[in-house]
């Protein structure tokens, strides 16, 4: 490092199980690269999640290339020991992780990227942006005309019910995550769910031919017949991009005999109370917000973005800026892209990708001063 300058090969963004897996595909190649994880823990991004949550699919559909899951393959493992194991990874395989390490902005000079983190700028040949589409929480434009009595939280912020002010809980958004908090808060709150679910998964996943059988047919589909070289995948790709993941644990009856009250969808707010779509006020004192994120992507400064302020790819290659890639985002190549189980199949030909592309070269070009970067 020369003033504050780095050079390096690569430089993969997110220290998640995408930036993992793609993290020992590079170490495969003998690559030169690092992970930047700007969580201060590898496996922060599943710890970090709300205490009760569990997997939606077995621990055998689990494991990133190379390390096995050490749960038996039809258990559902918690978020922290999903956390644990990608800890445990990073430290197998000696990835280069650096953690706290949140990356300000993504930039171009001449041809290699910068990449800017707090005082520090990195020089890439490559870039890899191993992160989902879900990164910002998306609450409402009125949530901030609710009474500041109501205490407001999203998905992401939620942890346990020990959060939450004593009186009424209103979630409002009933996909995964909003039905999964809604059981967990409903023991210790009164608690009304906002919305109906896009579609629901027509089994339980917890019996034994639904471990066994039927989510195997199902990660069949999405991983070999809905991807972006098939007919049917490439027709139905749009759409499913914009749609609502169905309710897989939690059932629409679930909730009614948890206690959970189902209310209308929330369109606005009135004298500081969440409104209704009949009409109706919930007199409320906490709401959680599980409406959704959207991309968090404002700190790549590059002409890659389409619609939706999404970036525009071709199964994550940017043609648009060579030796630019994705990996982690929804439908990138299957409809199982952004899960553990499409994320070890997409980093492997990302990787492969980036190698027929960019054969390794030195980094050894260290500039002689700090204007040889743009601020």
């Amino acid at each position: 490092m020369h003033n504050g300058i780095e050079s390096v090969d690569t430089v993969v963004i997110g220290g998640g199980q995408a930036g993992l897996a793609a993290g020992y595909y590079l170490a495969k190649q003998g690559r030169d690269f690092v992970i930047l994880d700007a969580n201060e823990r590898t496996g922060d991004s599943w710890r970090n999640r709300w205490d009760s949550l569990l997997l939606f699919t077995p621990a055998r559909f689990n494991a990133l290339p190379g390390m096995r899951q050490p749960f038996s393959g039809g258990t559902f493992i918690t978020k922290d020991q999903m956390a644990d194991y990608l800890e445990r990874y990073a430290e197998k395989f000696r990835l280069p992780v650096r953690h706290g390490a949140k990356v300000d902005r993504l930039s171009k000079q001449g041809d290699r990227y910068v990449v800017a983190v707090g005082s520090t700028k990195l020089l890439a040949n490559n870039v890899i942006v191993a992160m989902s589409n879900y990164q910002v929480p998306n609450p409402p434009a009125f949530a901030s005309e609710l009474d500041e009595r109501i205490l407001q939280l999203n998905a992401k912020d939620y942890r346990n019910p020990g959060q939450l002010r004593e009186g009424n809980v209103l979630l409002v958004g009933c996909g995964n995550s909003g039905a999964d908090i809604a059981m967990d808060v409903v023991s210790a709150n009164p608690t009304w769910l906002a919305g109906e679910p896009a579609a629901v998964v027509p089994f339980r996943i917890e019996p034994f031919v639904a471990r066994n059988v039927l989510i195997r047919i199902v990660r069949f589909v999405g991983h070999r017949v809905l991807t972006v070289r098939t007919p049917i995948g490439r027709r139905l790709r749009p759409a499913m991009l914009r749609r609502a993941t169905p309710l897989i644990r939690v059932k629409p009856k679930d909730l009614v005999q948890a206690g959970v009250h189902r209310v209308p969808r929330v369109v606005g707010a009135r004298d500081g109370l969440p409104l209704l779509e009949d009409g109706s006020v919930l007199d409320v004192t906490n709401v959680i917000w599980t409406t959704g994120f959207r991309p968090g992507f404002s700190w790549i400064d590059l002409p890659i973005f389409g619609d939706h302020q999404e970036p525009t790819h071709d199964q994550g290659v940017v043609t648009s800026e060579s030796g630019l890639y994705f990996l982690g985002l929804h439908f990138l190549y299957s409809m199982t892209s952004d899960t553990i189980t499409g994320i070890r199949r997409d980093a492997k030909r990302i990787v492969h990708e980036l190698r027929k592309r960019a054969p390794q070269r030195t980094a050894n070009a260290e500039p002689t001063s700090r204007e040889a970067v743009a601020a």
